[in-house]
C-alpha cells in the first residue's frame, strides 16, 4: 500500500511540475528588445534605459513597436510600467495581429484616467477582421508603479488572456457550434501609445492634459515562445507546419484552463470586471453567439 501511494503521489506531482514547466514556459530565456522588436512608428520617440525600453507619446507623435517575426501559437511575455499620473486620454496597447481586412487579433488596451482613478484594461478578440468582443476590467494593483507580466497564450483550443499569471479572459474554440476561430494566420506582437481622448476616457468626456507630457510608457522581459512563420515560406505550408508542430503549447494539458486558473478567472470576473460585450443588450439586442455556450 505504502509504495501505491507513493507512486500516485509521484505521478501527480511529475504531472504538476509537467504543466507547470509547460504553462510558465522558459524555453525563451528573456530577450533584449532588439532580437525580437523593431520601432514601426516614431523611433525617436524612445528611449533605452538598461533593459528597459520607453517610448513616448507627446503633441507630435505616439510611438510603436512591432516583433521581427510572425507567430502561429505560442505565447508572449512583456512586462509593462503604464504612464504615470494623470494619464487621462492616452490609451498604451499589446496586442497580437495578423495583415489584411479579414485580419485576427488579440489586444490588451490600457486605458489612462486622472490622476487618483484606476486604468482600465480593455481587451478584444477580432476573428476574419471582425471585433467587438470587448471586455474592460480594472486591476487589483496600481499597474504605474512598479512593472508586471502581460501575456498571450494562443493555441488551437484556446487564447487566454493574463496578468501576472492570471487569466483574466478566456475565447475558447468553439468550431463544433460553427463559431469561427483564429488559428490559420500567422501574427506579430505589436505595442504602441497614442492619444484616443475622443474615446478612451470616460467615454470621451476627459481629454488629454498636454501639460503632463511627456506621457513614457515603459517595457521589459520581452518573452516569445512559439511556432515562428518565416516570410520565405507559403501561409498555407506555416499553418500546416504549426497546426502539427506538436509544440509545448498544443500539449492537452495546455486545452483548457486547470481549477486553479478557473478559479482566479472567477475571481477575476466577478471583483474586477466592469464591462462584457455579451451582457450587452443595448449593443446586441441578441446574445452574440459565442456568449450562448460560455462565460469567456
Amino acid at each position: 500500500m505504502a509504495s501505491s501511494s507513493s507512486s500516485s503521489s509521484s505521478s501527480s506531482f511529475t504531472a504538476l511540475a509537467l504543466f507547470l514547466s509547460l504553462f510558465f514556459f522558459s524555453a525563451n530565456a528573456t530577450a533584449k528588445f532588439d532580437d525580437l522588436f523593431q520601432p514601426y512608428w516614431a523611433a525617436d520617440h524612445f528611449s533605452f534605459d538598461g533593459d528597459a525600453v520607453n517610448m513616448k507619446l507627446d503633441n507630435f507623435s505616439g510611438a510603436g513597436f512591432s516583433s521581427k517575426s510572425k507567430y502561429m501559437f505560442g505565447k508572449v511575455n512583456i512586462q509593462i510600467k503604464l504612464v504615470e499620473g494623470d494619464s487621462a486620454g492616452t490609451v498604451t496597447a499589446f496586442y497580437m495581429s495578423s495583415d489584411g481586412p479579414k485580419h485576427h487579433e488579440f489586444d490588451f488596451e490600457f486605458l489612462g484616467n486622472t490622476t487618483g482613478e484606476p486604468y482600465l484594461v480593455q481587451t478584444n478578440v477580432y476573428v476574419n477582421g471582425v471585433g467587438n468582443r470587448e471586455q474592460r476590467l480594472n486591476l487589483w494593483f496600481d499597474p504605474t508603479k512598479d512593472f508586471h507580466t502581460y501575456s498571450i497564450l494562443w493555441n488551437q483550443r484556446q487564447v487566454v488572456f493574463l496578468v501576472d499569471e492570471t487569466p483574466i479572459r478566456v475565447h475558447t474554440n468553439l468550431e463544433h457550434k460553427g463559431i469561427p476561430f483564429p488559428k490559420d494566420q500567422a501574427m506579430g506582437v505589436y505595442s504602441s501609445i497614442w492619444n484616443a481622448d475622443d474615446w478612451a476616457t470616460q467615454g470621451g468626456r476627459v481629454k488629454t492634459d498636454w501639460t503632463h507630457a511627456p506621457f513614457v510608457a515603459s517595457y521589459r522581459a520581452f518573452e516569445m515562445d512559439g511556432c515562428e512563420c518565416p516570410v520565405t515560406t507559403a501561409v498555407s505550408d506555416n499553418v500546416k507546419r504549426c497546426a502539427n508542430s506538436g509544440g509545448w503549447w498544443d500539449q492537452p494539458v495546455m486545452s483548457e484552463l486547470n481549477v486553479h486558473q478557473s478559479h482566479q478567472l472567477i475571481w477575476v470576473r466577478e471583483n474586477h470586471m466592469i464591462y462584457d460585450y455579451c451582457s450587452d443588450t443595448a449593443r446586441f439586442p441578441s446574445v452574440p453567439v459565442e456568449c450562448e455556450h460560455h462565460r469567456h
